[in-house]
């Protein structure tokens, strides 16, 4: 199994709760302010679990000022 820092463990699973309400894509700044984050934070650990995670399946999605994030549940 991956070992993940506090902070990866933070933010996945406030994706994984979102992602269990329905809700599938995901700004930097939002996860940041829900879990206490600041944006950079997150957005340094984002790609890095996307490829790390199992069970959520984070994916670049689209990029307007900030880029957004399509999570699914594996």
């Amino acid at each position: 199994m991956t070992d993940y820092s506090d902070e990866e463990q933070r933010i996945l699973s406030y994706l994984r709760e979102s992602a269990a309400r329905g809700e599938q894509y995901f700004r930097a700044k939002n996860i940041a302010d829900a879990i206490g984050l600041s944006s950079k934070q997150v957005g340094v650990r984002l790609p890095h679990l996307a490829e790390k995670s199992d069970d959520v399946d984070i994916e670049k999605w689209g990029r307007a000022r900030s880029t957004t994030w399509k999570v699914t549940l594996s």
